[in-house]
């Protein structure tokens, strides 16, 4: 993929590269509030929704074409550069009218070649720097077709935002991370500039500052942070956004790390082995959730917790699957007793209620 760089004049080549804003442009007067402050702590990028395509209808989708006049706005008097995210090719259309100086193309979209497509089309003959979000599902393949379609439309200035994966158990994250699928995107495509958007990966504002500084740790080159002057009473996704303050400080606590490659390659090792983990405590909730789920049919139909040609016939199946993977039959015994011992326990509560 040829590729060119994304920085715009007077942005520094350096880590991190930050757009922030609002999640939505709701009134001019939050639009300029946010990006007053934002702009006084130095910040080059703004970020606002102008369309918001929500999970169901009748909730905020967004103030529409009028908050483009509100982005001029902020251009005008801040002096900073403006993006917000596109769905459509009227929506393509209507940001170039307005000037808007970077487009993204949100997860729901990338998930539909169709649409990605269409907007390629409107964006050809075009030299704007467009980042595209990860699909919702954990699809790199899918990703990758995304940003080879805006590409194949001749723009070369293109980046890649992970904003994480859907998933129906949330535990910790409102979007799992997997952070291993956008490594392999950066091996895939060296070239490609990656930012991470911690507020939806979070989805509360505590988790963004420690996932700020995994994404640095992980060399990504950027982050897009959703930032309002009033999170509280935001429209959208109040729970994941900070003040500009709150969003300063998190940047200046930030370590960035060195490239060496040693380091790096160790880090990125051990971050594999912390989302690993991460997956595991979620699937083991899954687990438990069905034990639980089981514990109240047998309560229901007075059959005995314990079931003992089940319980072997777990250990037996696991040790094998175990060592087909590598791994020593008893070391997977043990843990399967563990992890039977802890059923046993949550479905003794639900019978014993």
């Amino acid at each position: 993929m040829e590729l060119e760089s994304i920085l715009l004049p007077g942005i520094e080549a350096k880590r991190p590269i930050v757009i922030a804003g609002p999640c939505s442009a709701e009134t001019e007067e939050q639009v300029m509030d946010t990006a007053k402050q934002l702009a006084a702590k130095g910040q080059k990028i703004y970020r606002a929704g102008i369309w918001k395509p929500r999970t169901k209808p009748g909730g905020f989708e967004g103030i529409g074409v009028e908050g483009l006049a509100w982005l001029k706005e902020v251009k005008k008097e801040t002096g900073m550069y403006v993006s917000t995210e596109v769905a459509t090719a009227k929506h393509v259309y209507e940001c170039l009218k307005a000037g808007i100086d970077i487009l993204w193309v949100g997860a729901r979209t990338t998930a539909n070649p169709f649409a990605v497509q269409e907007i390629a089309d409107a964006l050809k003959g075009v030299d704007i720097p467009v980042l595209v979000k990860n699909p919702v599902n954990p699809d790199l393949e899918l990703w990758i077709g995304a940003l080879e379609r805006i590409n194949n439309a001749g723009l070369k200035r293109l980046g890649a935002i992970h904003r994480g994966f859907s998933s129906y158990d949330k535990k910790i994250y409102r979007n799992l991370p997997q952070w291993h699928i956008p490594i392999e995107l950066r091996r895939r495509i060296p070239n490609l500039p990656i930012f991470c958007d911690p507020s939806h990966i979070g989805g509360k504002r505590e988790l963004v500052a420690p996932l700020c500084q995994q994404a640095m740790d992980l060399n990504f080159d950027g982050l897009i942070v959703e930032s309002h002057c009033n999170p509280d009473c935001a429209w959208s996704d109040a729970s994941q956004q900070v003040t500009p303050d709150v969003l300063d400080y998190i940047l200046n606590l930030l370590v960035i790390r060195t490239d060496t490659q040693s380091t790096e390659s160790l880090s990125q090792l051990r971050k594999q082995i912390d989302e690993c983990d991460d997956n595991i405590i979620q699937e083991l909730s899954k687990r438990m959730r069905v034990a639980r789920e089981i514990g109240t049919y047998k309560k229901e139909h007075g059959i005995t917790v314990l079931q003992a040609g089940r319980y072997n016939e777990i250990l037996e199946k696991r040790g094998a699957q175990g060592e087909q993977c590598g791994m020593d039959s008893e070391f997977m015994k043990k843990i399967f007793e563990a992890i039977h011992e802890e059923s046993v326990r949550q479905q003794m509560e639900i019978i014993n209620k």
